[in-house]
């Protein structure tokens, strides 16, 4: 008997993603000079557009439901309706005076059972974003090593503390998370509390959750390998992952010259 209530506890704790969030509204200047034409999720990173690869591995497992969070050259963006089913755009008109608080802002009504990913990163494994899950939280990647990413310390399943500056020996943050039906609701209020209220503007979204409003969530961890998520934060970055890149800034520094 007590194994049976154990069993329905779980599946009646057992969340389903409905809906992808995807930011894609920033500038990406450490990616320029490459950026300075086209938005950093559109990128073709050997061949392949990051958010493609986003797009794809959400479509592969079942969530169709996909809101692109728009900004800089937002008209870049139109032809993602036109190439997947069910993918919608946001507008965000805060995008060049805010951080990503503004993108998750202009979203919010799409927050509960909701996954979160940005546009800006190469998805290989599509397992990483399974749309079942136990509660809300960050797929992440444990590291010994010394990192300077966020990194959380986690305790029975359950994140009691993360570092904005990293450190060593714990679980790398990545930029997947997953939100049940309350916490959607939760979050929701606390976006408007920062974002209306404070006028808290210059933060990231995943600072609501992880520091502003850290006690009133019980977030978990969804772990993944090294490889399976890969995120470029700059240029040279991008040149080690696609060497075609390697000499493109030296080349736009002499067609300026030029004219």
């Amino acid at each position: 008997m007590e194994v049976e209530q154990m069993q329905h506890c779980e599946i009646r704790n057992k969340h389903r993603v409905e809906r992808a969030i995807i930011m894609a509204a920033g500038t990406g200047t450490r990616m320029r000079p490459v950026t300075l034409d086209t938005p950093k999720p559109l990128i073709r990173v050997n061949g392949v557009r990051m958010i493609d690869t986003v797009i794809r591995a959400l479509q592969e497992n079942g969530i169709f439901e996909i809101y692109v969070v728009t900004g800089y050259q937002k008209e870049q963006f139109a032809c993602l309706t036109e190439n997947y089913e069910g993918v919608q755009l946001i507008e965000n008109p805060y995008w060049d005076s805010c951080n990503n608080i503004a993108s998750l802002y202009v979203a919010r009504e799409h927050l509960e059972n909701a996954m979160i990913l940005d546009g800006d990163q190469m998805v290989y494994k599509k397992e990483i974003l399974a749309p079942e899950f136990t509660r809300s939280g960050y797929n992440a990647i444990w590291t010994d090593a010394e990192t300077d990413e966020w990194l959380m310390q986690v305790e029975n399943g359950i994140v009691r503390s993360c570092s904005r500056t990293g450190g060593r020996g714990g679980w790398q943050l990545f930029s997947v998370s997953r939100w049940s039906g309350e916490d959607g609701k939760r979050l929701k209020k606390h976006l408007e509390l920062e974002f209306e209220e404070k006028k808290n503007r210059q933060i990231y979204w995943d600072d609501v959750a992880m520091f502003c409003h850290f006690q009133e969530y019980e977030l978990g961890i969804y772990p993944m390998q090294e490889g399976d998520l890969i995120e470029i934060d700059d240029f040279s970055e991008l040149c080690e992952l696609d060497p075609s890149y390697c000499g493109y800034e030296a080349q736009g520094q002499k067609k300026s010259e030029e004219k």
